[in-house]
């Protein structure tokens, strides 16, 4: 049975079957039985998730001591810091990497080099350089192009 939603998209309802379905898949995929506590978009995540770990590969073994430590009472200013220190490090853009953002109702392409940032046939030493020669206004360019969250502080800087 199919239920029009208010955004006018069609969603099939949430069925005993369709439960049952990702109830079986996850027996499948876990060789046990789904904890009965979980939702049906939970089973789905869950499921996706392990799928896409088995086919391209699951968490490297950073971000599992990072979780492990975590789990494992560190906690307050030190596991922050810590993390804080991760995810600067998960940033780092390696060379050839293509960072997209559309601006101005164009799209604006900047690739990645050893010696800083190709856009428009130009070499920058910074994005917020390129980010100024977009906008034309000053920005933190791992901001503008989304590596950072507006809360973040620190600036992100590039490789030597």
């Amino acid at each position: 049975m199919q239920k029009k939603r208010r955004n006018g998209r069609v969603s099939a309802n949430t069925s005993v079957e369709e439960l049952g379905g990702l109830r079986a898949r996850w027996q499948s995929v876990f060789q046990r039985s789904a904890p009965t506590h979980l939702t049906r978009h939970l089973l789905f995540g869950i499921i996706a998730y392990r799928l896409q770990a088995d086919r391209f590969g699951d968490l490297d073994h950073a971000t599992l001591q990072v979780l492990d430590r975590t789990v494992a009472k560190e906690a307050g200013p030190a596991m922050s810091a810590r993390l804080a220190s991760f995810d600067q490090k998960r940033t780092e853009l390696s060379p050839g990497t293509v960072l997209v953002r559309e601006w101005d109702r164009q799209s604006h392409r900047v690739m990645v080099m050893t010696d800083g940032f190709a856009w428009s046939g130009q070499t920058y030493d910074s994005l917020s350089k390129v980010a100024f020669a977009i906008t034309g206004t000053r920005w933190n360019g791992p901001r503008f192009f989304g590596l950072r969250d507006k809360e973040d502080r620190p600036a992100m800087e590039t490789r030597p």
